[in-house]
Parts: structure tokens; sequence; C-alpha cells
């Protein structure tokens, strides 16, 4: 068993979420967590670190031995957290790599290890020079099957500006023949269609009350755009895939390690440049017009297959993701 203290933003949104996705699956292979709540800036908690730092001398002054740490390993979520070098005898991060800026990238050579959600992680970092170990991760498993199924479209945009939104919503109206598209994206980023709005397309704009809604919606519509320009992990595509959906996204990484065409339907993009470390890419209007035709012309239980095949991959991830934390940790502790 290993001391491990996990080190994260808790912004109530998803950073909590992988919080808790990550703690539990370290509680249950047998280890002590600790998880430090910390803000978005890389010097946030730093009188907290310094304080523990002051423990850690006396603890070490006590015993004479200066080997001593409070933790086997500080696990970073996304932010980089340079104040709390020195406290664990391994330094860990599982990043986001869209979301590391240049500064923070500057500390990734005191990392003994950079922990990578997909295997496009590993070529980015392991391009830097980092030893990069494939984890994976994990998403919440969103499936209802009682709820019943239509032959609809959902975009859960959110607060994203890398969904595509806008581009979708100009397309779709483009299409008054196709099946209904409801898209949830939050005010912060949201413009207002202009009237006349088309009968099949339903932009929302607001948030909403209750998670349970959330999973409804997930569950009643067969399929879902999860277009993204890049992603870290893809919260959003693997809870489509828990719910037996047919996940549309971009043919381009890391979404296309998530999704292929045996469990899903991919869309030709093109690159438009970078954020941060990640390549952004943008879905090709005409091949998602493409893709969404060909979906509709397809036979319902071909459909269905494809959904069943989504389901069982998040199953198969669900249950390897444990197995390749251990894996990894045991490789560096």
């Amino acid at each position: 068993m290993a001391r491990i203290n996990l080190l994260a933003w808790d912004n109530q949104r998803g950073l909590s979420h992988d919080i808790r996705l990550l703690s539990d699956a370290l509680r249950a292979l047998g280890h002590q967590v600790e998880v430090t709540r910390l803000g978005p800036r890389r010097h946030d908690g730093r009188w907290q670190a310094w304080r523990m730092r002051l423990r850690l001398w006396w603890r070490r002054l006590r015993h004479a031995d200066r080997r001593l740490a409070l933790y086997d390993a500080n696990i970073a979520l996304e932010h980089v957290r340079p104040d709390w070098f020195g406290l664990a005898r391994l330094n860990l991060l599982v990043p986001n790599p869209e979301w590391l800026s240049p500064r923070s990238q500057r500390h990734l050579g005191r990392y003994d290890a950079i922990l990578c959600k997909t295997r496009y992680a590993v070529e980015l970092f392991t391009a830097r020079g980092c030893r990069a170990l494939h984890i994976g991760f994990r998403s919440t498993d969103c499936l209802q099957p009682e709820i019943p199924r239509q032959p609809t479209f959902l975009h859960l945009a959110g607060a994203s500006r890398m969904k595509g939104t806008q581009r979708l919503l100009a397309l779709w109206r483009r299409h008054p023949e196709w099946p209904k598209l409801l898209v949830l994206q939050s005010p912060r980023t949201a413009t207002r269609l202009a009237d006349p709005v088309p009968a099949n397309l339903e932009h929302r704009i607001g948030y909403l009350d209750s998670v349970d809604e959330v999973r409804r919606l997930q569950n009643a519509h067969q399929f879902h755009l999860c277009l993204s320009e890049t992603e870290g992990w893809g919260h959003y595509i693997a809870e489509a895939m828990s719910c037996k959906a047919v996940v549309i996204t971009c043919d381009a990484p890391p979404m296309n390690e998530l999704v292929t065409a045996m469990r899903g339907a991919l869309v030709k993009t093109r690159a438009t440049g970078t954020f941060n470390l990640a390549a952004r890419h943008q879905f090709d209007d005409a091949a998602l017009e493409a893709e969404v035709e060909r979906l509709l012309a397809m036979p319902a239980q071909e459909r269905v297959a494809l959904g069943e095949q989504a389901r069982a991959w998040f199953t198969a991830n669900e249950a390897a993701f444990a197995a390749r934390l251990d894996a990894v940790l045991r490789q560096l502790l």
C-alpha cells in the first residue's frame, strides 16, 4: 500500500469528476489516498506546501533520515504543482495536453513520470523527453436501458468553444429534412439562433438542474454528435458510448482512440493549429453531411450493433483501467 497525495483543482465540474474517479480507483487498489484540493494556478497552496515541508524537515531531524518523505507519490491532475516537489518520493502528473501551457511545460522534466490518459498523449510527452506511461482513464456509466431510445441527435456543448457547435448549428439549418438535433449549451458561450429556426433544431441555452435529466437525454438519443477539436480524455464521448449511443466524432487523435468505425462514426477533419501541446482538428462539413446521411440510411439493426460495440468497449475499458493503473504504479513505486 502506498501513501498517495492527489493534487487537483476541485472546480465542481470536470476536474472534480476526475478527482472522484481517480481517487476511487486508487483506493480500490489498496492505496492510502489524501486529496489536496487547490486552485487552478501553479502556485496555489504554496504556503500549505511550505508548512508541510517544515513538518518533513522536523521528521527527518528526529529520525536522522534525509530520505524520509510524507508521501510515496504526489499525483498532480492536469496542473503542474512545483511547490509540492520534495514532499514525496515520486512526482507524477496526469495531464490534459490541451491545457498544459508553455510556462507549465517548463516543469515537465521534474516529474518522474507522466501518466497519460491516451496513446496520443504518450506520443506528445515522449517527444519532449518525458517518461510517458499509458494508464488510460475511466468515465461514469450512464446507461439507463429502461429509457426509450429515439433516432434523434444530441450535442452536449456545455461551455466549451472547441466542440464545433456553431458550425454544427449552421449545418443542421441547411437540412430541415433531418431528424431533430438537440443542442445544450452554456449561456457563457452560446449565440442565440436567428429566426426562423427549423422545426428539427432545438438550441437550448442554459443549465440543466438535474443530473437525472442529463442521463435521460443521453439515453433517449440514439446519435451523439461529439465533434471535439481536441480532448484530454473525452468523458462525454465515453459516457455516450456507455449508453449504447452511436457516437459521431472527429477522425483525429485522441477522439479516434475511443471511437472507431466498428463502434461509432468518424468524420474527416482538417488541422487548424495547436492549443498548448495538443493539435486541433475541425470537422469537414461535407464529410459530416455524408456521415449523417449514411447513418440515417443504415438498417436499424446495424445502428443498434454499433451501439452495442460501443458499450462493449466501455465495459472493457472500465475493467482494464484499474489493471493498467496498478501495473504502472507497481513499476514506479
